[in-house]
């Protein structure tokens, strides 16, 4: 099969998608009252008549504290509207309702999942010329086996290699030298880690044959961004996506958001106070609505947590010009408290990749002495000055935070073997509670 011969079901115009809009919004309403989780809240709304907007937003915003109430029983049963003898797969959720949920998934359902992964493949240039190896998680997360079920589908010859939890690096690096991909997808995290391992062994990922690198399931920071595109000397786009939903849209060549696959998922990004719809690119928070992979699990109104920006910016050479444009002002991220002051774990590592002088970082928060300390576990790059790196960190991170770190120096490469098996590299951890 040739990338040529899929059908990504792209709309042909702005009006042709306002209308599978429509349509599905209507839908998604009478398969919500299917659910007796949604009986109730929406016996009052006509759902022929959901289009307006007036009667749209008399639709309850669906948020994650109404999902942790729910047991499994009561999920399966009263939310769940598939029967088992409909259900094709089950995804695990990232844990964002604070524990994971296992969502049932219909045939249908994951025809329109792979075709957002697809979309995202084809957006980003991959063809059937590509080689391209595959570290994301394989298993019950669904984004991984559907990367490389959907890449298998456009002819892109797809080393199914998985995460480090599954496969070691140094296995993932052997499989590089082997095959000589053009093309790495994984998470941006373990491609950092996989660069430093690398380069601890005498291998320079940057002179492999991998020109393109596709990321998802993390924020990436343009600071990442940087580092890893340095590491590897290869372009980097990044994808966006929900357990809850699908993969939701990918960078095109400028990088500066993505286009978010509104004719399968309905966005709204709506003022953090008050629920109404903000202007045009305007900051505010992005609730979603499945239109197409809700025949179990009809998320209607669905609030991500996250915080963006949205734009209509047409352009006419890739396809994908009649979709939106989300941008991430700000994803909801941890942040640790010490000492009084507050770490966003985002914010801490934009500072630490984006210094020159660091290869790689983990963080600990410990208690000693009687008080907490921020402990930052370093590896300099080759040839870097270490005494005044220190220097430097340690006032850059006071200046940012407010806050005096220690710094503790790591040799090259054991960061990364200190992350090998994990299903993400945890940068940061608070120690405190065993200190």
């Amino acid at each position: 099969m040739t990338d040529s011969s899929v059908d990504l079901q792209l709309p042909e115009t702005s009006e042709h998608l306002k209308a599978l809009q429509d349509g599905r919004r209507v839908l998604a309403v009478k398969q919500a009252r299917r659910s007796p989780f949604f009986r109730e809240k929406l016996a009052h709304i006509d759902a022929d008549r959901a289009t307006d907007p007036e009667v749209w937003a008399e639709i309850p915003i669906l948020d994650k504290e109404q999902l942790r109430a729910l047991d499994a029983d009561t999920f399966y049963n009263s939310f769940c509207i598939a029967g088992r003898e409909e259900i094709s797969e089950y995804w695990r959720s990232g844990g964002s309702t604070g524990r994971p949920l296992f969502y049932p998934r219909t045939a249908e359902d994951v025809r329109y999942g792979l075709l957002g992964f697809m979309r995202v493949l084809r957006l980003a240039g991959f063809t059937a010329r590509d080689i391209a190896h595959m570290s994301l998680p394989l298993g019950i997360h669904p984004a991984g086996h559907l990367m490389a079920r959907g890449g298998s589908d456009l002819g892109i010859g797809m080393v199914w290699a998985g995460g480090g939890n599954t496969l070691p690096s140094g296995a993932q690096l052997d499989l590089i030298r082997l095959f000589k991909p053009s093309v790495w997808i994984g998470m941006a995290s373990y491609g950092i880690q996989l660069a430093n391992l690398a380069k601890s062994e005498g291998y320079d990922l940057s002179a492999s044959d991998v020109g393109r690198i596709l990321c998802t399931a993390e924020p990436l920071s343009n600071s990442k961004r940087e580092k890893l595109s340095a590491l590897w000397n290869a372009e980097v786009r990044d994808c966006y996506g929900m357990t809850e939903m699908m993969m939701l849209g990918g960078e095109d060549a400028a990088c500066d958001g993505f286009r978010f696959w509104s004719d399968f998922c309905y966005p709204e990004v709506l003022d953090v106070d008050t629920m109404q719809p903000v202007p045009e690119g305007e900051p505010g928070l992005l609730v979603v609505t499945s239109l197409t992979t809700n025949n179990a699990t009809p998320f209607l109104r669905w609030n991500s947590g996250d915080i963006v920006t949205m734009r209509h910016m047409p352009e006419e050479t890739s396809g994908f010009g009649v979709f939106p444009v989300i941008r991430h002002t700000h994803r909801t991220a941890g942040f640790v408290k010490v000492r009084g002051v507050n770490i966003g774990f985002t914010d801490l590592e934009d500072l630490m990749f984006a210094a020159p002088e660091v290869s790689d970082f983990r963080v600990e928060i410990v208690w000693q002495d009687n008080r907490d300390e921020l402990d930052l576990h370093v590896e300099f790059a080759e040839g870097a000055d270490e005494a005044a790196a220190i220097e430097t960190l340690k006032a850059t991170v006071q200046r940012v935070f407010g806050l005096l770190p220690r710094i503790l120096t790591t040799a090259r490469g054991d960061i990364a073997k200190s992350f090998e098996g994990s299903f993400k590299p945890v940068r940061v951890s608070d120690l405190r509670s065993i200190s």
